[in-house]
């Protein structure tokens, strides 16, 4: 003991040298801090301190897993892939083709290059000058096919994915504008918290990760099969026994990926939070937008500002604790691909070389023999490490895809799960379930819960098409919530009659016209109504689209349908005439006006436009949810009579 302490003793500290181990001593205390409980939570199931991530995301209570690389990971994408590939030959299929044969290419490309810097170094050992020069030139010709294959393979990558993209918009525009799917989505259904996100960022994210992918796995295969073979025959024409490298490679390469295996974290998971967080943020923006006049009326700025402030710090939190799974697993994965990998490559290059009999010394020959097997040594050798160094970026290129593919496997199953739910709302498959919000301070976190249908209710009414006559027959008015406003309405319209609508809020008056218009589904009893064709809608605040003040009248209609329907716009102004709105006409600059028509008409004006696409519509029979609140009572009461007189039946809700 005394003699450790004399030791001890003559040690000199100085001031550098203490510095320094501090700062060793300090840095592997925080490894240790950050590695213990990753490793307890591995071991011991034990959940980590701070494991939970903050949220303020509203979240639907589903019982759904965590999107995986599992069975329903390949049916999910087996799913897509008939989407992206709904025939034998497809212009997807072709650019997958050559986007195959550009990466095969330079996987030749790539061993041809590792042979011929063997003979360029092999030229060096031997001293000939002209040998050197002629191969230096046949190498940089070989670059110029390389560079462009190179980037041929980027340029098909990036093709492929437009027209993954392209395809799954098709499909899914197709898809969202049938049947009223867009309205169902979001007011019937509550399974697709952002639909815009959907259909724009998960749709993208998805193509770019599966044509990376593909690039990603498919080359670095065909790396190791040719480089492969290559090392092997290589090997057995000098004398070597190849099965000694190849076993330990293949050691090495279950070891690391069995290593890896264990200690990645769940991407697939956190990145299908990080895009469901992604998608709220832009709600928020979006609401802020739309509501933009009543926030500032009510200077809710703060509110608004805060709520922004929690979504983007719950955006960035998600983030956070991505990046930081990622530095300890870079880290570990680095270290074994790197630097174990590395070890073991040396070993496996210099074993064949030293055992191969066609590189053996023979003491008899000649100085001019011995500089001759030093040159071949030396040229089996660069060849063998650039080949083994190909081969090894291929096999870390695939260990890395797995981390790639866990983060496919979150965007694949939100763009299937929007798919699924598409397709279940035009089938009449509504779900609502419990909405719980957790919002998470430095100090505490707070669960709030608003409870609603989790089942989706059967449809038991019926809804038949007649030619003449509005009739409800023990109709139940139930809300998307399946709350029953009326147990049971009955009543009848016949053709030339006029109903008129009112009631206290809540009592069922516009929830009648989402039945007749067919946005809510009946529930029991039987609807005789008439085709979609002969019945139209005009709300309270009419929408203006995006076009020109033609458009604006025409509405949905385009103006080719217009010239169809033998309308021109002589008539339109006609129809103007009869709204009193003849004189924004010359106001706005002629029917080919182009503007924001939201903000350019009047409250008034709005809804006297939604009258004027009655006019030229010409139904049977017009729904008027308080179309005209905003309209003078003399106006009003000479559309009301035009209306009539026109033959078309009026069932309106007013309130005055």
């Amino acid at each position: 003991m005394s003699h450790l302490l004399q030791i001890a003793a003559d040690v000199r500290w100085t001031k550098s040298t203490a510095a320094r181990r501090a700062l060793v001593l300090a840095l592997a205390v925080y490894g240790v801090k950050r590695l213990y409980p990753l490793l307890q939570h591995h071991f011991h199931g034990k959940p980590r301190p701070g494991a939970s991530s903050p949220r303020h995301t509203p979240s639907r209570c589903f019982a759904k897993k965590s999107p995986t690389v599992d069975d329903e990971f390949c049916r999910q994408l087996l799913s897509l892939g008939k989407i992206l590939f709904p025939k034998l030959l497809t212009k997807e299929l072709g650019l997958l083709c050559l986007h195959s044969v550009a990466l095969i290419s330079r996987t030749f490309l790539s061993i041809y290059v590792a042979v011929l810097d063997g003979k360029i170094v092999k030229s060096i050992v031997e001293k000939k000058p002209k040998s050197f020069v002629l191969k230096l030139v046949k190498w940089l010709l070989v670059a110029i096919p390389a560079t462009f294959v190179n980037s041929m393979i980027r340029y098909l990558e990036c093709k492929l994915a437009l027209a993954f993209r392209t395809r799954l918009v098709d499909h899914a525009y197709r898809t969202y504008f049938t049947d009223q799917t867009y309205y169902k989505v979001s007011n019937m259904d509550g399974r697709l918290e952002n639909p815009d996100q959907s259909l724009t960022e998960d749709i993208l994210m998805f193509a770019q990760s599966i044509a990376h992918l593909y690039s990603n796995l498919t080359k670095p295969i065909f790396d190791v099969m040719l480089t492969s073979y290559t090392l092997i025959q290589t090997a057995s024409s000098r004398g070597a026994n190849p099965m000694g490298p190849t076993l330990l490679a293949g050691l090495v390469v279950y070891a690391t990926a069995r290593v890896l295996r264990t200690f990645s974290p769940r991407f697939g998971k956190l990145v299908a939070e990080e895009a469901q967080r992604k998608g709220y943020l832009r709600y928020i923006h979006s609401r802020i937008i739309a509501n933009a006049e009543e926030i500032a009326f009510y200077r809710g700025h703060r509110v608004e500002m805060n709520q922004l402030q929690k979504s983007y710090k719950s955006l960035i939190a998600q983030m956070n604790l991505i990046l930081s799974k990622r530095l300890w697993y870079i880290m570990l994965e680095q270290f074994l691909m790197k630097y174990v990998w590395s070890a073991s490559g040396l070993v496996m290059v210099a074993v064949p070389i030293i055992t191969a009999t066609g590189f053996a010394d023979n003491e008899s020959e000649d100085g001019q023999k011995q500089i001759s097997l030093v040159s071949e040594r030396t040229e089996a050798f660069t060849t063998a490490r650039n080949l083994l160094a190909s081969g090894a970026g291929a096999i870390e290129r695939i260990m890395s895809s797995y981390k790639e593919i866990t983060e496919l496997a979150g965007y694949t199953a939100r763009v299937h799960n929007m798919f699924s739910v598409f397709d279940e709302v035009q089938r009449g498959i509504y779900k609502k379930s419990p909405i719980n919000q957790e919002i998470e301070t430095d100090s505490s976190k707070v669960t709030k819960h608003r409870l609603s249908i989790e089942h989706s209710l059967e449809q038991k009414g019926h809804v038949i098409d007649v030619d003449v006559g509005i009739v409800c027959a023990d109709v139940p008015i139930i809300t998307p919530n399946g709350d029953v406003v009326v147990s049971s309405l009955n009543f009848k319209v016949d053709e030339g009659m006029h109903l008129l609508i009112t009631g206290p809020n809540g009592c069922g008056k516009s929830s009648l016209f989402r039945i007749l218009s067919g946005l809510w589904p009946v529930y029991g009893g039987v609807l005789y109504k008439p085709p979609p064709q002969h019945l139209f809608y005009i709300p309270q605040r009419p929408y203006m689209s995006v076009g020109t003040l033609r458009d604006q009248v025409i509405y949905p209609d385009s103006v080719e349908d217009m010239h169809e329907k033998g309308y021109a716009d002589l008539d339109l102004e006609h129809i103007l005439d009869i709204v009193h709105l003849n004189h924004i006409v010359q106001r706005e600059g002629g029917w080919d006006a182009f503007t924001d028509w939201k903000d350019v008409l009047s409250g008034g004006e709005k809804q006297r436009m939604g009258m004027a696409r009655m006019f030229y519509q010409k139904p049977k029979y017009a729904l008027l949810d308080e179309c005209t609140s905003a309209v003078s009572i003399d106006v009003e009461g000479k559309i009301f009579q035009t209306a009539k007189d026109s033959g078309i039946s009026l069932l309106s809700i007013t309130h005055r």
